[in-house]
């Protein structure tokens, strides 16, 4: 359970094909103390591991809940001048507008469904993460509704609950077109709760990308979009957030 690679083929120089594996770190596991009702798998943030969060969630009042808390492969970061680190998927500055790097969130994510997939079948699944490890989690839920991975292929997790904390939505601007041509993604849409945290004075994801993303979630047809804002809040979490994230688990998961 420990590495993964994921490969894909694109097309190099000439008719070779460029083959490009992607090794995960380590993947940390919260037992539940309890009757076994859900299982979430937690993402980390640009730089972090999965152990770090691991030990925040195994200490939270969530009994019922199981968490995965798997590590980013180690990649060249645009955003740090090309500095390797442990990243879902390459990111530059943060743009609405900025290209998205979508084979490494289609690599990260079936990463992330790979994961969920062996769990009981009683058992409801969630996703959620910080900043990029969110942002992760809310491109999951995106194709979650679409049915599909952002290269087309078919996304294969009946998704329950998505939580994103201080991150932001890759693609948002083109998300309701997607959602919106489609019966049954609309239906998808609908169906899943998204609780969306994020501070007034975060300084590395700023607050306006997390409230649009909300936004933007919400027109695409996203009804349960609940956005949460803290003052003072900068690019980390607080027990008051963590409180509101399991109430609303709770809520949502009867865990």
């Amino acid at each position: 359970m420990s590495k993964m690679s994921y490969s894909s083929a694109s097309m190099g120089s000439g008719s070779r094909t460029a083959r490009r594996t992607v090794e995960f770190g380590r993947t940390y596991v919260v037992r539940p103390k309890a009757k076994h009702q859900a299982t979430i798998v937690w993402l980390h943030g640009l730089g972090d591991n999965g152990s770090s969060w691991s030990q925040l969630l195994d200490n939270l009042p969530l009994p019922n809940i199981k968490w995965i808390c798997p590590t980013a492969p180690t990649r060249p970061v645009t955003a740090l001048g090309g500095f390797p680190c442990a990243a879902w998927f390459d990111e530059g500055e943060l743009s609405e507008d900025g290209p998205n790097d979508v084979e490494g969130l289609d690599a990260s994510i079936a990463h992330i469904a790979n994961l969920l997939s062996t769990e009981p079948s009683d058992v409801k699944l969630g996703i959620g993460g910080f900043s990029m490890g969110a942002a992760c989690a809310l491109y999951s839920a995106a194709c979650f509704a679409q049915g599909k991975y952002g290269n087309g292929n078919p996304y294969p997790i009946n998704l329950k609950a998505v939580v994103g904390l201080s991150g932001w939505l890759p693609g948002a601007r083109n998300l309701r077109n997607k959602i919106g041509g489609s019966t049954d993604a609309a239906r998808r849409a609908a169906s899943l709760p998204i609780l969306l945290c994020h501070g007034l004075c975060d300084e590395v994801v700023p607050y306006g990308y997390g409230e649009r993303s909300s936004q933007m979630m919400s027109s695409a047809g996203f009804r349960y979009v609940s956005f949460k804002s803290y003052e003072g809040l900068g690019h980390y979490t607080v027990p008051k957030e963590m409180e509101e994230v399991c109430q609303w688990l709770n809520a949502r998961l009867g865990a």
